[in-house]
């Protein structure tokens, strides 16, 4: 594969839906975050208030892509990329701050992982906790326990290990990233026919991870790169569509790595669990936030992670993505 031109514009792509302020923040972020030209699209899912198109109107760089209506944050990521074949994109959602120099932090860890599909930042929450972005795939005993437990025990062993909450920062292997902000191949990407576009929202990352991982391809995290997302916009404005949502979501993934006849009652069990557990959300905020976060962000900087030369890098330690 021919080495990627540092002087070719990096697409940028934004899933909009009214994003409001936020949007003005993510755009005039991107200007520290790297010294490659940077062409963003906004992929709109029918935004209402103008951002999107005052921010095409305003910045040169910024294109307004609409996708007929709201379709979903994986077909709209789809859309954003229809036109490319190669080199790398980077999607991430409107109310994302790109810390100085964190996308190139992005683009320079490509070299050292070239299996890597999917690579993605340290994510900070506004009040500085470091979000679990970097998780291992669903297994049904950590999926059950953090489902279940999450919320009324967030110290669990199976939310803990799910989230892989309780090991340092460091540059390595995760099942999947989260979606809120990926460095994407773009040939990987299209191999596996992008984000499925039957997931509206939530579980399209990692369900993309997962047809990836199959085909031999890694997920990086760089928690060298750092961003700071603000999230919960979605679900602040719709919580209980936005629970049903999810809920939804995950009884698609789960179902779909367990198919078959003999599968069908733990299908049915999945169903069962997961509607009982959206109910329950409605009634209690508590259930409806999931697992709080047990790792502040005191050992992520602003760009750099104390000690960052000595992240595992392949052949060291580390071997060969609110929920």
């Amino acid at each position: 594969m021919p080495p990627e031109d540092p002087t070719a514009p990096l697409r940028v792509v934004a899933v909009t839906y009214s994003p409001g302020e936020s949007l003005a923040g993510f755009v005039e972020s991107l200007a520290l975050a790297t010294t490659r030209p940077v062409e963003v699209v906004l992929a709109d899912n029918g935004s209402t208030d103008g951002a999107p198109e005052a921010a095409a109107a305003t910045h040169p760089h910024v294109r307004l892509l609409r996708t007929g209506g709201n379709v979903g944050y994986g077909p709209a990521a789809n859309a954003g990329l229809a036109d490319l074949t190669t080199g790398h994109a980077l999607v991430a959602n409107p109310d994302v701050r790109f810390e100085p120099g964190s996308v190139d932090e992005l683009l320079a860890a490509t070299a050292r992982w070239p299996r890597a599909a999917t690579l993605g930042p340290a994510i900070r929450t506004p009040e500085g906790q470091l979000y679990p972005s970097a998780r291992d795939l669903p297994r049904l005993s950590t999926g059950i326990g953090h489902a279940a437990l999450g919320w009324i025990w967030p110290g669990n062993p199976w939310t803990a290990r799910y989230r892989r909450e309780r090991e340092e920062p460091r540059e390595r292997p995760a099942g999947w990233l989260s979606g809120s902000c990926l460095l994407i191949d773009v040939a990987a990407f299209r191999s596996v026919g992008g984000f499925d576009p039957g997931y509206f929202m939530y579980f399209e990352d990692v369900d993309l991870a997962e047809r990836l991982g199959r085909r031999g391809w890694l997920h990086v995290y760089v928690p060298s790169a750092v961003v700071v997302h603000e999230g919960g916009q979605a679900t602040s404005r719709e919580p209980h569509r936005m629970a049903r949502v999810h809920h939804t979501s995950a009884l698609r993934y789960l179902s779909h790595r367990h198919p078959g006849r003999r599968n069908a009652p733990l299908r049915a069990a999945f169903r069962a669990g997961l509607g009982a557990r959206m109910l329950l959300s409605y009634a209690s905020g508590r259930v409806a936030a999931g697992a709080p976060f047990q790792r502040r962000a005191d050992d992520v900087g602003r760009g750099r992670v104390p000690g960052a030369a000595k992240l595992a890098r392949p052949g060291r330690a580390a071997g060969g993505k609110t929920r």
